[in-house]
């Protein structure tokens, strides 16, 4: 039984904050690979920052491709939108069985909205939920407070934001050592946030 975190997120772009905690879930748990699951476009939204599919899928492969343990996923890609997390860990039970165990990975920050989650309490009885640190406001609702399924993991505190990247790429300051090297490769080569 593989034992897989899921680490949703636009990855618009992804960046090395993103790496370190992943390397840090995989390395310093009990789960087997992490995958980051590309959050796509929504076709009723279309936000102007926010890069197609493909390329933010290109992206993610060109962060993991040196870490065995860390895939992209372009799982959401097909499903209808809008599309909640609960529809994607039945989809990827169906397809991938028995022989995976699937958890997600999220930010404390998350973690104290997740009661607003659609179907969040059908996720905890059924999923476990690996937490990352963050500096954020508010509180963690009492339910969620040693809860057997939720697990904290004492990564590093990344403030790195893709917001900040794209932000500041567009005013011309170098935000070069935010990325992986491949990354920042493909974001010049194809011009994306100027």
């Amino acid at each position: 039984m593989k034992k897989v975190g899921l680490y949703f997120g636009t990855f618009n772009p992804i960046h090395i904050g993103h790496l370190v905690i992943a390397n840090h879930m995989v390395e310093f748990s009990d789960l087997d690979e992490i995958w980051f699951v590309i959050t796509p476009m929504s076709p009723f939204k279309t936000k102007k920052t926010l890069l197609d599919n493909h390329h933010r899928y290109q992206m993610v492969f060109e962060a993991t491709k040196e870490y065995p343990k860390l895939k992209p996923s372009k799982i959401e890609f097909d499903l209808p939108q809008p599309n909640y997390t609960i529809n994607t860990l039945v989809h990827l039970g169906e397809q991938y069985g028995d022989d995976h165990d699937f958890s997600l990975i999220m930010g404390e920050d998350n973690l104290k909205g997740f009661h607003k989650w659609k179907n969040y309490g059908v996720i905890l009885e059924n999923y476990s939920i690996y937490v990352y640190p963050r500096v954020s406001e508010g509180k963690v609702d009492h339910q969620f407070k040693g809860h057997p399924r939720i697990h904290h993991v004492d990564a590093p505190i990344m403030e790195i934001s893709s917001t900040f990247i794209r932000k500041n790429h567009k005013k011309g300051k170098n935000i070069k050592p935010l990325l992986p090297y491949e990354v920042w490769r493909y974001m010049d080569e194809m011009n994306f946030y100027r």
